[in-house]
């Protein structure tokens, strides 16, 4: 899609969103402004605040124009996700220029994929997830819908990451590792072994501590 000059609105604006910001105007996004509950206290790309998004006076000044949920928090950003397609809204992917991406794998809408990300040969990215800063996705990997692998992360060949899970900076998924939904796996981590849904685990090798 050509992307120059589509007018596109932020919705959150926290660190995180500074991230997406950048990713976004580095693709010829034109940021028209920003929605949240209240204005930022922290504005350092000067981003016109427009009101908060469950107002719908505020959904109407936006009609037409391209969302992006730039919310880090799983359940959050799924939540104003499927809010925002509900009411029409179309949210793109957002990948980095500085990101390795193979032609060969899928990344669907509303996907971040942040700068020194590697993604390889049939790998597929959920809609709504975060492939943050230098993380390695291998070969067939599968991240679900609104996972998070968090800077650094590594997930070996046909790595499954469940829905809604989190994968802390990082860590290591060993191959063919299936990870189960709403989970955590700390920072630092080693995964050798299949884990379940929810619960958080870390360690070398990870163990479940809640």
């Amino acid at each position: 899609m050509d992307t120059l000059h589509k007018g596109i609105v932020l919705v959150g604006y926290s660190g995180h969103s500074f991230v997406v910001a950048d990713i976004l105007t580095q693709l010829g996004y034109r940021i028209e402004g920003y929605v949240d509950k209240e204005p930022a206290q922290n504005n350092p790309f000067s981003i016109p605040y427009l009101g908060f998004e469950g107002n719908e006076t505020v959904i109407e000044k936006i009609r037409g124009l391209l969302v992006f949920p730039s919310i880090g928090d799983n359940k959050i950003r799924e939540k104003v996700f499927e809010q925002l397609i509900s009411l029409g809204f179309s949210i793109p992917n957002a990948i980095s220029p500085r990101a390795n991406v193979s032609s060969y794998s899928k990344v669907e809408e509303g996907a971040l994929v942040c700068q020194g990300a590697c993604i390889n040969a049939f790998a597929k990215i959920g809609r709504g997830a975060i492939v943050n800063t230098g993380a390695i996705v291998e070969h067939e990997c599968n991240v679900g819908p609104f996972a998070h692998i968090a800077p650094g992360a590594v997930l070996a060949g046909s790595v499954r990451i469940g829905e809604g899970s989190f994968v802390g900076a990082n860590s290591t998924i060993k191959q063919g590792v299936e990870i189960g939904r709403n989970l955590i796996i700390g920072a630092g981590s080693v995964v050798i072994n299949n884990i379940a849904d929810s619960g958080i685990y870390a360690g070398n090798p990870a163990r479940k501590i809640k």
